[in-house]
């Protein structure tokens, strides 16, 4: 079942079902459902797209341990402009920072 369908029963999510269903896509064109590219993708989709990975690499897996902060922000800057959109990376980064710097003065 596509993610699409997941949502579509669930009335309150309609709103946002373009979100979660574009949220995989890379502003490359690589990504699915549709290979969207660009700013094809809906921004919103875009902005969860960073959240979702930066959560991911900085989270313990269990087939890996959590990804420092600077390894992290590596990571985003490094795939900026074919995963990422390179406009949203360092704004995102620069929020993230100032939040971890605000929690852990």
């Amino acid at each position: 079942m596509g993610q699409r369908n997941i949502v579509k029963p669930l009335l309150f999510l309609q709103e946002i079902a373009p979100i979660i269903r574009f949220h995989h896509e890379n502003y490359d064109g690589s990504g699915y459902p549709e290979g969207l590219k660009g700013q094809e993708i809906p921004l919103l989709a875009r902005i969860v797209r960073l959240a979702d990975s930066f959560d991911a690499m900085t989270t313990d897996r269990p087939y890996r341990k959590a990804l420092e902060l600077s390894e992290a922000s590596r990571e985003l800057q490094k795939h900026a402009g074919t995963y990422y959109d390179p406009s949203l990376v360092d704004p995102f980064l620069a929020v993230v920072k100032e939040v971890y710097e605000r929690e852990n003065c």
